[in-house]
């Protein structure tokens, strides 16, 4: 059975100039041509066709193909074994590449520049992201936002780790606080509300007392903040609200 130029053609979505070059350069001569002179394709030339796609998909220029399928040492055997092997690299290469893109879109996203291991040992089976496309569409124009990604890009393993030790530390402290009575406008519970500013400060952005009274609100009104804060200990977002509206209140003129 043979095949017209045209059928080949669709056959391997490549176009038909494309199939005279190759017969021209003596890479795919067809084997059969009409009385008219019309270029007809065997099964034997379409398996030859498959194989010089293949190549070039892989990007050997046209002479090395030619030399790769004439080698009178191969047979279709080594043919296959040669494009598994060039397959499989492809594949490992494409693989790392991939890697490499989303471990910069996460950096990109969140300004975490860790490696997957590094990301796991910090902050284990919590995604630090959970909540970055929100957080970019509520705050993404202000200068805060990007200060804070600015500053998060620059962070080591070492320094993820220190602050959060220093939550664990302070959300310890403020427990006992709570547990001890202190009320939220007393003098202990103002001195660890300003303690939460001057952290969010040193780590992240300026942190004005007004800017501080609207996050403290928002540990109370988005519930997925109220549940962090009062894991520590029941009551405690509302707690910390009353503590920085009070801080607050007692530093302004």
């Amino acid at each position: 059975m043979s095949h017209t130029v045209g059928q080949v053609a669709g056959y391997a979505g490549i176009t038909v100039r494309t199939l005279h070059h190759y017969d021209e350069i003596g890479l795919l001569v067809p084997s059969e041509r009409t009385h008219a002179g019309h270029r007809r394709y065997g099964d034997g030339d379409l398996d030859r066709l498959q194989q010089i796609l293949f190549y070039r998909e892989l990007g050997f220029p046209l002479d090395e193909v030619a030399t790769l399928l004439d080698d009178p040492a191969a047979d279709p055997r080594s043919h296959l074994r040669r494009q598994h092997e060039l397959l499989t690299a492809r594949i490992e290469r494409l693989q790392k590449m991939a890697a490499a893109v989303e471990h910069a879109m996460e950096a990109r996203t969140m300004g975490i520049n860790l490696t997957p291991e590094e990301r796991f040992e910090v902050f284990g089976d919590k995604d630090p992201e959970q909540y970055a496309e929100e957080a970019e569409q509520r705050w993404g124009g202000t200068e805060a936002y990007a200060e804070s990604q600015r500053r998060a890009a620059t962070y080591t393993k070492e320094d993820w780790k220190r602050m959060q030790d220093e939550v664990a530390d302070w959300g310890a402290r403020y427990d006992a606080l709570m547990a001890a009575g202190e009320e939220p406008t007393g003098e202990a519970a103002m001195t660890m509300a300003e303690e939460h500013r001057q952290h969010i400060a040193t780590w992240f952005y300026d942190c004005p007392y007004e800017m501080h009274q609207c996050l403290g609100e928002m540990y109370v009104s988005d519930e997925r903040f109220k549940a962090f804060y009062n894991s520590t200990r029941p009551g405690l977002a509302e707690h910390l609200r009353d503590a920085i509206n009070a801080n607050a209140a007692r530093r302004r003129p």
